[in-house]
């Protein structure tokens, strides 16, 4: 039977998303790929994304609605004849429903054609369910999961091998595809459109990545949830996931394969864009002298160049037309790579611009089908590792626990042989190994014996005074998951909290209200789910220990924010907002921040922010990238706009034990 209670997380009830819908006005052109590339325009095809709606007939619309709580009770009806089990299939349903529901509650633009079928499809697939013939189920077509992040329903795409049965016991290859940029790509014209050919031997997946974000942020983090979605219905073979995409998705393939080089047997970025800076050609027009230089150093985080040396632990063939200026992310790869001693393999398209040429595609499926066919190796002899961030802390058998300073390039170069791993770093506090095999360990020189009671499959040790020992990192650090910047809390599950008490002062309440509100409407527009809302006076110990809490107001309106207050580094009172020696008065500014939560060090607690670029960015992909570091101090009598939540005066990262820094973190630039 299926929870109602989790049901009802996954889809508003009518009354309620109708009582939101307003009227759907306007309409945007579609594009293809990432438009702002080098030579090419700058200015953004919409206004926002996704764009503002287009006009329907009140009979159309009216029609819809009704459409759409007939199809809401419907799903509803599901609990009473599937199992718990079963209850895994429903997103595939629910995808329907928020196709429709969405642009009209939303002012989005929507195809009625489109919406018709889909809801009929949707009543189909429910009434199927109900009746116990689901035989879609076993077919290819639209699906979809609960996202961990949101608890949104998020569709992917994909193609099941004709012929195939579970009970051939076969392990599938499953295939990747991620989609180009589209600006009018929101869940209606993705579920409708064509998906993937079948394959013989493999299951192909077109995930949507978060509609146009080049499956950054809470679109990578959806991409490997689909993988796991699907390793609980498919016999995946693991040895076998074969990464690839083309324009915005080629670029989503360049961050998959540098920071994700681990999961894939091989990946093939087509075109894209791999980097900010020499993309957006900001040495030449000036732009870059007037980058924050917070921000300069927050491109480390998705600038594939920085992560280059990963591509030894990832076979992959870069394509590209020769006649597509896009051809420039392979060349700055190559240019990277060579760098570290790799060769990066090149595919071209004769005489073609942005799309693929069928010989070369040809060429290029064979390749990928001799590394599939060899298979991906969980063991390694040797790993070479590099991270900026400890959002991405592994390869293979090697886990980075700790660095010495975030956003410094942190490397590792391990060997195994006989029994023993034989490893030299720089830029790394902490380190794990797990391969199942070793016996013996040699770090930077030192020959290590185990803990106590460890593990040698499983050991770790610790850099004290540039001296390693066996042993965990312990206390109040940046670690695996929680290590920043503000837009990495909005990565895994997330609350947002409103205050209800009042505020230190009106203009701080105005601001608390605007800019909550914008953080809410932004994350639907542009990540496609609809954000977690709780008052402050209703989170229990459950939210505490399930989730990140975004905080708005100060400790006077916000009643969580008042019980951490005084455990933050940074202080912030009626009077002002202090950062070691310098003090802002709190009547004109407001504090934005991430921190671990001092009521769960093993979550979050975020001031005053959502993710953290803006409409601004919107206007190219390889500017959707953080914007913030751990702090910031804003001025509110510089209003927000498309850019930024107002006049970012003070702004800096915390150190490695989440301390206070003298410099904010600005270090070596």
């Amino acid at each position: 039977m299926i929870d109602r209670r989790k049901m009802a997380k996954h889809f508003i009830p009518m009354a309620m998303a109708l009582a939101l819908c307003g009227a759907v006005w306007g309409q945007a052109k579609k594009s293809g790929g990432d438009k702002a590339a080098p030579a090419a325009k700058k200015k953004a095809q919409s206004d926002s994304l996704p764009p503002k709606g287009n006009a329907i007939r009140p009979e159309e619309r009216a029609e819809l609605e009704r459409g759409v709580a007939e199809l809401g009770r419907e799903i509803e009806s599901l609990r009473e004849v599937l199992t718990a089990d079963e209850e895994g299939i429903v997103p595939s349903v629910q995808i329907y429903y928020n196709a429709v529901r969405y642009p009209l509650q939303y002012n989005e633009i929507i195809d009625v054609k489109k919406a018709r079928a889909a809801l009929a499809e949707g009543i189909k697939r429910s009434k199927e369910l109900r009746s116990g013939h689901g035989a879609w189920t076993r077919g290819s077509g639209p699906r979809g999961y609960v996202s961990k992040i949101d608890g949104s329903v998020q569709p992917y795409l994909l193609a099941v091998p004709k012929g195939w049965t579970r009970e051939s016991g076969k392990k599938l290859r499953v295939d990747f595809f991620c989609h180009g940029r589209g600006e009018t790509l929101m869940e209606l014209n993705f579920i409708s459109g064509k998906g993937p050919e079948s394959k013989e031997d493999r299951l192909v997946v077109h995930p949507y990545g978060r509609y146009c974000v080049a499956n950054k942020f809470a679109g990578e983090i959806d991409t490997l949830e689909i993988l796991e979605s699907l390793k609980k219905q498919y016999p995946i073979d693991d040895h076998r996931i074969v990464m690839t995409g083309f324009s915005m998705g080629g670029a989503a393939v360049w961050h998959f394969a540098v920071h994700y080089a681990d999961l894939w047997v091989a990946a093939s970025p087509g075109a894209g864009f791999a980097e900010t800076k020499q993309y957006q050609h900001m040495a030449e027009s000036g732009e870059l002298a007037t980058v924050p230089w917070y921000q300069k150093k927050l491109w480390h985080l998705y600038d594939c160049p920085d992560w280059a040396e990963n591509l030894a632990m990832c076979p992959t063939i870069a394509y590209a037309g020769t006649l597509d200026p896009q051809q420039q992310s392979g060349d700055i790869m190559e240019k990277a790579a060579a760098a570290e001693g790799i060769k990066l393999e090149r595919i071209y398209g004769q005489d073609v611009g942005h799309k693929y040429e069928p010989k070369a595609k040809e060429e290029l499926d064979r390749r990928l089908d001799a590394y599939a066919a060899k298979g991906r190796n969980d063991l390694p002899a040797n790993v070479r590792f590099t991270t900026w961030s400890l959002r991405y802390p592994h390869m293979f058998w090697v886990h980075v626990e700790g660095l010495e300073h975030h956003w410094d390039r942190g490397q590792v170069e391990a060997e195994f042989k006989d029994g023993t791993i034989e490893a030299k770093t720089i830029n790394i506090a902490a380190i794990r190994f797990s391969h199942p095999n070793a016996k013996s360990f040699t770090l930077d020189g030192q020959h290590l014996p185990l803990a106590a009671g460890q593990r040698a499959a499983d050991a770790t040790f610790i850099k004290r005074v540039e001296t390693w020992q066996p042993g965990s990192p312990q206390g109040l650090r940046k670690k695996p998951g929680l290590q920043g910047p503000i837009d990495d809390a909005f990565m895994s599950s997330f609350l947002v909290v409103k205050p209800t008490g009042p505020a230190m002062n009106e203009k701080l309440a105005k601001w608390t209200e605007s800019e909550c509100d914008h953080a809410i409407r932004r994350w639907h527009g542009i990540m496609r789910g609809e954000a977690r809302v709780k008052n402050d006076t209703d989170i229990t110990d459950a939210d505490i220990a399930s989730s990140n809490l975004a905080l708005w107001g100060d400790s006077s309106s916000n009643k969580l924010l008042a019980k951490i207050a005084d455990k933050l580094p940074i202080k912030w009172t009626n009077d002002a907002i202090q950062i070691g020696d310098k003090t802002y008065p709190s009547a004109t500014h407001a504090l934005i921040a991430i921190y671990p939560n001092p009521l769960n060090l093993e979550k979050y607690v975020v001031l005053n922010s959502g993710i953290t670029f803006r409409e601004a960015d919107d206007r190219t992909n390889s500017r959707q990238v953080a914007k913030l570091p751990d702090y910031a101090v804003v001025d509110l009598s510089v209003p927000p706009d498309k850019t930024a939540p107002g006049k970012i005066v003070e702004a800096g990262f915390f150190g490695e034990s989440w301390e206070l820094l003298m410099d904010g973190g600005r270090g070596a630039q």
